[in-house]
């Protein structure tokens, strides 16, 4: 009877919602600390002559309306800060008082970020299956790694937990249930998933938690409930801005509503210390029925 809900840790993801601008960088960090209360914000880094092809990198955007650049190339290198901008991103994030987070993609991606040193890293699920770049950070970064569990099968699944187990890094590592979808509908986000991973993994890895591509928040509150700790939501200044992530993104309002109703909830969370509480007391004497 004494189960116990741990307060829930909100991340705020940034990704490139910046629109490769350090300004919008810097509100969004901002915002996310004062105003939404978030614990993280969490941004990208891509090494994209790694990550792409020669095709892809020059082939065009598939959404023309939403790119930055001729080519798919061009647009992601539009909307990379550099490892530098990453450290000035993290000091601004210590300033106000936010942990700096970053998804890495690639090998280098991955090398440029554990040099910053930061609380936690973040993979994102399509690159959950980079074992290259997992066993370098096993070896060489000593801080929590994030890991999204989207479009990967349940042995995919085992062999990712298993690397971080032969490592002796799995109390460091935290697989959130995800759907890869932009925006997810309701019926595609398959929250009980959360049981099963928690049953599967939960007494191996750190924690179990969700990383959510659906809109508004109800979803977010379910997730917690079911048992995942980390909730991690799209955040944008405004989702009416050209690119891929705005649309499925809460804006600054909803980020901040989710927090509250987040903890509310963590509060309410709790079996009766006592049959008859005393906020009851005073009702029960005034109200209760005294008849035979």
């Amino acid at each position: 009877m004494n189960e116990i809900f741990n307060r829930p840790y909100v991340i705020a993801e940034a990704g490139c919602n910046h629109k490769g601008e350090m300004s919008i960088a810097k509100d969004l960090i901002a915002t996310a600390a004062l105003f939404c209360k978030a614990d993280a914000i969490k941004f990208q880094k891509r090494c994209n002559r790694e990550l792409l092809t020669p095709e892809q990198y020059n082939a065009p955007h598939p959404n023309p309306a939403n790119s930055y650049g001729k080519t798919y190339g061009e647009h992601r290198e539009f909307l990379e800060f550099t490892a530098d901008q990453h450290r000035q991103l993290k000091e601004w994030c210590e300033e106000f008082g936010i942990t700096y987070s970053t998804s890495v993609w690639d090998l280098t991606s991955a090398k440029e970020i554990a040099a910053l040193d930061p609380q936690f890293i973040k993979i994102p699920s399509a690159c959950n299956n980079h074992f290259t770049m997992l066993q370098w950070l096993c070896d060489n970064y000593s801080g929590e790694i994030q890991l999204s569990f989207g479009m990967t099968t349940h042995q995919e699944e085992e062999e990712i937990v298993n690397l971080f187990v032969k490592n002796g890094r799995n109390k460091d590592l935290v697989v959130f249930n995800c759907t890869s979808g932009y925006p997810v509908p309701y019926e595609d986000v398959c929250l009980l998933e959360i049981k099963r991973l928690m049953e599967t993994f939960g007494s191996t890895v750190k924690k179990i938690g969700f990383s959510g591509h659906h809109l508004g928040t109800a979803v977010d509150i379910a997730a917690y409930t079911l048992g995942a700790e980390v909730i991690e939501r799209h955040y944008t200044m405004d989702k009416t801005w050209k690119g891929t992530d705005h649309a499925a993104s809460l804006e600054p309002d909803e980020f901040k509503s989710l927090v509250t109703d987040l903890n509310a909830v963590q509060k309410a969370l709790a079996y009766k210390s006592k049959e008859i509480l005393p906020i009851e007391q005073v009702q029960r004497d005034k109200l209760k029925y005294r008849g035979k």
